[in-house]
């Protein structure tokens, strides 16, 4: 699919005040913090926030420590009256309070993954075609400069077929909240992480998932519990191609940055890679050259918001967020059975 023509947009308009209440502050509620920032238009009205941890975060922040507070999310949305949700909960509790907000026709914005189980995805792909509510899953990464330049590489046919994909997400492990050790609340590293480069490798080379094998454990770190910190996934291409995924919580506090993320698409006539904040392209008519190209397109919340209010076509489709949550909690299911699973 070619770059979408939102991509060389860097800013929207909205025709309205736009109250939006963020619901839990795991993750990427900073989505909805940066919106809130750069359009006047968009106001924080209320923060649903249980624990200590999301109440430092909210004091400390200007645009969530104006929000009315609530300790629970029904209360929230039993009170006020929104035109949007940035949901950013902890991951066990995802898919009742999307569904939650589905219901009630919000337009919703949803920390990954957007369920913990295939059972609950389709519930809440159910909801989510019942009610025609928009939905959309916070998956940034797909929005950043270096992604569109090598998507828009993909596309211009410069490396051919892609045939052989390959990503990284290596974490510092820093301190964990106790939710995130246990696999019941947590859902494992492999949906938690695996959806960012999923997204990305699908998004850039424009091919899908058929199949999986994974592997995933806990080495030397007992003090996360049921946490995995290394996790490795193999796919099949729907057009014959490989792809595979390397996550990690390893990389040392003496990192420069908290991740070290990679991306590399590999076609039949060259190869184009992301690694160390540089692009890098290699075919067979030029060199190894950086790319300086970089496309500019809104934030994943922004670029959310225009498509509801302007009703302008997404960048991140709701089909697209619930086939990586498929392939990913498949992907999962593999690592668990130790065998091969169909997408």
């Amino acid at each position: 699919m070619p770059l979408a023509a939102s991509a060389a947009v860097s800013d929207v308009k909205l025709p309205k005040e736009v109250r939006v209440a963020v619901i839990g502050l795991e993750g990427h509620f900073g989505e909805a913090v940066s919106v809130a920032r750069k359009y006047p238009q968009v106001k924080i009205v209320a923060v649903e926030i249980t624990s200590e941890r999301e109440e430092k975060r909210a004091a400390g922040n200007p645009e969530l420590a104006k929000a009315k507070r609530y300790d629970d999310y029904r209360k929230l949305l039993a009170a006020e009256k929104l035109d949007a949700v940035c949901i950013c909960d902890q991951n066990w509790r995802r898919a009742e309070s999307v569904i939650a907000c589905l219901e009630k026709g919000l337009p919703t914005a949803a920390e990954k993954p957007i369920a913990l189980s295939i059972a609950d995805m389709r519930k809440v792909r159910k909801v989510a075609d019942k009610t025609k509510t928009p939905l959309t899953m916070l998956l940034p990464m797909r929005f950043d400069p270096e992604y569109l330049a090598m998507k828009r590489i993909v596309d211009r046919g410069e490396i051919g077929e892609p045939v052989q994909l390959s990503g990284q997400k290596s974490y510092q492990l820093g301190e964990r909240p106790e939710w995130m050790m246990e696999r019941e609340r947590f859902g494992g590293t492999i949906p938690y992480i695996a959806c960012h480069t999923v997204d990305l490798l699908r998004f850039v080379s424009g091919r899908d998932m058929v199949a999986t094998a994974a592997f995933h454990g806990n080495v030397g770190f007992p003090q996360v519990k049921e946490m995995e910190n290394t996790a490795a996934i193999c796919y099949q291409l729907d057009n014959g191609g490989t792809a595979d995924v390397r996550l990690d919580y390893l990389r040392p506090e003496a990192g420069t940055s908290h991740g070290d993320d990679r991306l590399r698409v590999a076609g039949t006539d060259g190869v184009v890679e992301y690694m160390g904040g540089k692009v890098t392209l290699m075919t067979d008519k030029k060199p190894l050259h950086e790319v300086e190209d970089r496309p500019q397109a809104p934030s994943l919340f922004a670029n959310f918001l225009d498509s509801v209010y302007n009703k302008t076509t997404p960048m991140l489709t709701q089909a697209e967020l619930f086939r990586v949550t498929e392939i990913v909690l498949r992907s999962r299911e593999a690592a668990d059975a130790g065998r091969v699973v169909k997408i």
